[in-house]
């Protein structure tokens, strides 16, 4: 499925998903799931309309529902989304120097969640159930586990070439 424009919303897109999910309230956090997966991000204009569209909603309550569950994200995510544990057994293990060279590769400061690119997002979590792996990177899912700070360098070049 393509990504579409980050600062456009097509509105015929969200008609149609709306529609395949009957346009039920009971089925928003499935329309939220498959608007986030055509954006990267539930754009807030998206989330306004959804809340226009479906009957018994207001966008103040799709808003409180996007904003709940932690899988949303209102903010754009790149195309591979990594995430660093910094829980006590990675942060011993050297999860930190592994934290700065990813921030470095991907020239992203402090703070910065996405990169000027879009296509990587990075944040740290406190645990990513694999103490015995430390220091563990998840990127999209795929589990890295003893990451070094070479070891990790290695493995951005490689997603960074696949773009090419």
């Amino acid at each position: 499925m393509s990504v579409e424009n980050p600062h456009k919303i097509d509105t015929s897109k969200l008609d149609e998903i709306i529609q395949s999910y009957e346009c039920k309230k009971s089925n928003l956090i499935a329309i939220l799931q498959k608007v986030q997966e055509v954006y990267r991000y539930l754009p807030e204009e998206a989330l306004i309309y959804i809340g226009t569209k479906i009957e018994g909603l207001s966008p103040a309550t799709v808003f409180g529902v996007a904003t709940f569950y932690a899988q949303f994200s209102l903010e754009p995510k790149g195309k591979y989304e990594i995430k660093v544990c910094d829980g006590t057994a990675c942060h011993v293990r050297g999860s930190m120097p592994v934290l700065n060279a990813i921030r470095a590769k991907l020239n992203m400061p402090e703070g910065q969640l996405t990169s000027e690119n879009g296509l990587f997002s990075l944040e740290t979590v406190s645990c990513l159930g694999a103490c015995g792996l430390a220091p563990v990177v998840v990127i999209n899912e795929k589990v890295y586990p003893q990451m070094t700070s070479d070891a990790i360098t290695i493995v951005l070049d490689t997603l960074m070439k696949e773009e090419d």
